[in-house]
């Protein structure tokens, strides 16, 4: 069974950043493309970024230009650099993986939570004030 492991998670001031980490223990790992949600307290879980085969990065509107995704097929790795981090960042924080998918993908596709067949258990990131 494929599993995902997220780290890297923590407590941070604002304007401060954090790196999470998610590794995959599916073999095929680049022939799937991965990405990263939120759930904040008493809201749904929601599209923070995503990242094709190909390399091709999508993120909400409200972590653009603060946050990065990206890809280690290598490593089987996918993390996420967050910078400038706010107080409405805190949540937890989920990686995925969707099914063998083409080598690009829309954003659309992405950051749809039913394009994603693998979830981690997620880890915490709080953001004080």
């Amino acid at each position: 069974q494929v599993q995902l492991l997220e780290s890297g998670g923590g407590l941070v001031q604002a304007g401060g950043s954090l790196r999470l980490s998610c590794v995959a223990s599916e073999r095929t790992f680049s022939e799937h493309a991965m990405g990263w949600f939120r759930r904040a307290p008493e809201k749904e879980r929601e599209f923070v970024a995503g990242i094709s085969r190909s390399g091709g990065t999508y993120y909400a509107d409200s972590v653009k230009g603060r946050f990065t995704i990206s890809r280690d097929n290598a490593k089987k790795t996918v993390s996420l650099q967050m910078n400038s981090l706010k107080p409405d960042d805190t949540a937890v924080y989920y990686c995925a993986k969707t099914p063998r998918t083409a080598f690009f993908a829309s954003r659309d596709y992405l950051s749809a939570q039913n394009s994603y067949d693998t979830w981690g258990q997620g880890t915490q990131v709080t953001v004080s004030s």
